[in-house]
C-alpha cells in the first residue's frame, strides 16, 4: 500500500513540475514582436486617426463655443457654423467605420493576448495597445493589478466603479485605475465603450466575490474534508484491487494441470501447463497495474479539482484523454463519408473479380471455349488480371484516404516505388520470364524436360523459379530469367500422342555382317517392356568408322519419364541377344597384314575357293 501511495505522488509531483514547465514555457513565448508586427501597419494608421480625431474635436468644440456666443438674430452664421459641424460629425462617422473596417480585416490574423484572474483563468483578451502601453503590457499590468484586489480583505462590490474619462471609460477602485477602455478595445470587441465598461465591470467584481469565496476559511476546511474523503476512498480501491488480484493469482496457480493443461496444436506442444500459468500470471498482474494507474489517474484530476489553486491541473490532466479522443471521435466523423465511399469501390471491385473469376473457372472445365486461348492459361491471365483490377482499385481509392494530400503521404509514397523499383528489378526480370514461359506452353507439370544441363520433372511452376526434380530425386530451382535464356527439351510433349523416340549406339566390327546384328538389336527392343511395338524399332547406321561399324537402335516408348528405366533393360537385352547370336560387342582396333592373314570379310562375301594366303617368309645368306 505504501509503495503504491509513493508511485501516486511521485506522479503527483511530476505532473506540477511539467506544470511549471509549460507555463514557464507560454511565459517565454508571450512576446509582444508577433503582435508589432501584425498590427505594425494599423497602429500607424490608427495613430494618424487618432490626431485627425483631436484635431477634430478642438476644431468641434472651438465651434461649439462660437455657435453658443452669437446673437439668435445672426441665423446666416449659425447656419453655417451648425454646417461646419455636421461635416465634422460626419467625419467622425466615417473615422470610426474606417477603424472598424480595419479592426475586421485583422481579427483572424491578429494575436490577442489574455488578463488573467486569480486562479490562472483567463477574464478576457486585450487586442489593442493604449497610449505607450502595447498589448501585451496593458494585459500584464490590468492582471497585476486585479491581483491585488484579492489582498483588500474589506472589499465591497460597489466600491469597484465606472469612470468616464475624456476619451476613455475607467474601472476605478478607490483612487487606483484597474483598467482603461479606449474605442478600439470596444470596436475589438463589437460594443461600445460604455457596453463594454460595463462588461468588464461585472466580470472583475465576480472574479473577485469568487475568488474570495473560495479561499474563505469555510470553503477551505470543507476542500480538505473532501480531500481526505477521496484518499480514503483512493485508499480502499487500492487495497480492494490488491486483495482481488491476489485471489485470481492463487486461483490461477491452483489450476496449474487441472483446467489449464496447456495449449497443444496435433502433435506440437505450444504451451505447457507452467508457461501457461505464467502466461495468466502475467496478464494478471498486467490487469492489476493498469487498473491502479486507471485509479490513480482518475482521483487526480479529482483531488486537483477540489482546491481552486490546482483545479487548472484537473482540467489538463483530462484534457490529456478527453482531448485526443475529440480529435480522434471528431476526424472519424468527419472521414464517415469518405469511408463509405471507400466501402462502396471496395464491394463494386469484389463483385468485378468475383465474375472474372467465374469466366476462368469455365475456361478451366473446358466448358467455355475461346479460339486461341487455351485452358491452362486461364488461371494465370486471371492472376494478372487481378493485379491490374487491385490496382486500379488503389488508384480509385487513394484521393480518399486520409492524408493523402499531404507532402509527408506522398514523400513516403514515392520513396517505397523507389525501392520496390530499384531493389526488384532483379525480381521482376523472373516474374515476367514466367509470364512468358506460361504463355509460349513449353512445359507444364510432371512433364521430363531438360533445360540446360538439368534433366528430370518439372514439379513446380512459380513467377519467380521452375523446380525441377532430377532422376537422382535431387530439387532444383531454376529462375525463370535462367530458363528463357536456356534451351529447353520437353520429353513430354507429343509422348501421348506420337511416342518418344529412345535411341542407343552399338559398335561392332566389320567382320560381323550387319544383318545379324540388325537382327540382334530388334529382338533386344521386342524384349523391353516399356518399348512400343507398333511403330516398330528401327535401326540407323550412322557412321563407318576406321574399326567398326555404329549402329543406332531407334524405339517408340510413352513412357517419358522413365527413360533410365528403359535404358537399363534394353542395354542388358542387347547384351543378351548378341551373346545368343554370337556376336562379341567389341570395337575392335588392329593392322591389318595380309600376308598370312584371312580377310576381314565375312564368310558369306567370299568365294568358296577362297584359302588364307601364306606367309612370306625371306631368308637373307650373309
Amino acid at each position: 500500500m505504501k509503495k503504491i501511495f509513493k508511485v501516486s505522488f511521485a506522479c503527483f509531483l511530476a505532473i506540477l513540475i511539467s506544470q511549471n514547465a509549460f507555463a514557464q514555457t507560454d511565459s517565454l513565448k508571450k512576446s509582444d514582436s508577433i503582435n508589432a508586427t501584425i498590427l505594425k501597419d494599423y497602429n500607424n494608421r490608427l495613430i494618424l486617426i487618432e490626431r485627425q480625431r483631436k484635431i477634430d474635436s478642438i476644431k468641434k468644440a472651438e465651434l461649439e463655443i462660437q455657435l453658443q456666443s452669437l446673437k439668435t438674430t445672426d441665423n446666416l452664421k449659425k447656419e453655417e457654423l451648425q454646417k461646419q459641424l455636421q461635416e465634422l460629425g460626419n467625419q467622425e462617422a466615417k473615422r470610426i467605420a474606417a477603424k472598424k473596417n480595419q479592426i475586421n480585416s485583422l481579427r483572424k490574423s491578429a494575436k490577442s493576448f489574455p488578463v488573467k484572474g486569480f486562479l490562472s483563468d483567463t477574464l478576457f483578451f486585450i487586442y489593442s495597445r493604449l497610449g505607450s502601453f502595447s498589448a501585451y503590457e496593458r494585459a500584464e499590468a490590468i492582471s497585476n493589478r486585479i491581483e491585488k484586489l484579492a489582498d483588500n480583505y474589506n472589499f465591497v462590490l460597489d466600491s469597484l466603479k465606472i469612470s468616464e474619462a475624456e476619451t476613455t471609460f475607467d474601472i476605478v477602485y478607490g483612487e487606483k485605475i484597474i483598467m482603461s477602455i479606449s474605442e478600439s478595445d470596444a470596436i475589438w470587441n463589437n460594443l461600445s465603450k460604455s457596453e463594454l465598461a460595463e462588461e468588464y465591470h461585472k466580470i472583475l467584481g465576480n472574479a473577485v466575490l469568487k475568488y474570495k469565496s473560495e479561499t474563505s476559511f469555510k470553503t477551505l476546511a470543507k476542500s480538505i474534508g473532501l480531500a481526505l474523503l477521496v484518499v480514503i476512498i483512493f485508499g480502499f480501491i487500492i487495497f480492494y484491487l490488491n486483495k482481488l488480484f491476489k485471489w485470481t493469482q492463487s486461483k490461477i496457480e491452483f489450476q496449474e494441470n487441472k483446467r489449464i493443461k496447456g495449449i497443444t496444436i496435433k502433435n506440437y506442444t505450444l504451451f505447457d501447463a507452467k508457461r501457461q500459468v505464467n502466461a495468466f500470471l502475467s496478464v494478471n498482474s498486467i490487469l492489476k497495474w493498469f487498473l491502479i494507474l486507471l485509479s490513480t489517474y482518475i482521483a487526480l484530476p479529482i483531488l486537483f479539482g477540489i482546491f481552486p489553486w490546482t483545479k487548472n491541473f484537473a482540467e489538463t490532466l483530462f484534457g490529456y484523454i478527453l482531448n485526443p479522443l475529440k480529435k480522434i471521435a471528431g476526424g472519424l466523423w468527419n472521414y464517415l463519408p469518405n469511408l463509405i465511399t471507400i466501402l462502396v469501390i471496395v464491394v463494386v471491385f469484389s463483385y468485378v473479380l468475383k465474375g472474372i473469376n467465374f469466366l476462368k473457372s469455365e475456361i478451366e472445365k473446358g466448358n467455355l471455349t475461346i479460339p486461341g486461348f487455351y485452358p491452362d492459361w486461364a488461371n494465370p491471365t486471371y492472376q494478372i488480371v487481378r493485379v491490374i483490377v487491385f490496382a486500379f482499385m488503389i488508384v480509385v481509392i487513394f484521393p480518399y484516404l486520409p492524408g493523402s494530400d499531404s507532402p509527408v503521404f506522398q514523400g513516403v509514397s514515392v520513396f517505397l516505388g523507389f525501392l520496390f523499383t530499384f531493389g526488384s528489378a532483379g525480381s521482376l526480370s523472373n516474374v515476367i520470364a514466367g509470364l512468358v514461359l506460361t504463355y509460349m506452353r513449353l512445359f507444364k507439370i510432371g512433364d521430363r524436360v531438360k533445360i540446360g544441363e538439368v534433366v528430370g520433372d518439372v514439379i513446380e511452376k512459380s513467377l519467380l523459379v521452375t523446380r525441377i526434380r532430377t532422376t537422382k530425386n535431387e530439387i532444383i530451382s531454376i529462375p525463370n530469367s535462367t530458363v528463357m535464356s536456356s534451351h529447353t527439351i520437353n520429353y513430354s510433349s507429343d509422348t501421348v500422342d506420337k511416342g518418344l523416340i529412345l535411341h542407343t549406339t552399338v559398335t561392332i566390327g566389320y567382320d560381323v555382317p550387319w544383318k545379324n546384328i540388325h537382327q540382334a538389336l530388334l529382338n533386344a527392343a521386342d524384349r523391353t517392356e516399356l518399348l512400343q511395338k507398333e511403330p516398330n524399332p528401327f535401326i540407323l547406321q550412322t557412321s563407318l568408322d576406321d574399326f567398326y561399324v555404329s549402329y543406332q537402335l531407334n524405339a517408340y516408348t510413352k513412357e517419358a519419364n522413365k527413360q533410365a528405366t528403359i535404358y537399363s533393360q534394353l542395354h542388358a537385352n542387347i547384351q543378351d541377344c548378341c551373346n545368343e547370336a554370337g556376336i562379341e560387342i567389341l570395337s575392335p582396333h588392329y593392322r591389318a597384314a595380309r600376308d598370312g592373314n584371312t580377310t576381314t570379310i565375312p564368310q558369306n562375301y567370299l568365294p568358296t575357293d577362297y584359302k588364307a594366303p601364306n606367309f612370306n617368309v625371306n631368308v637373307n645368306k650373309s
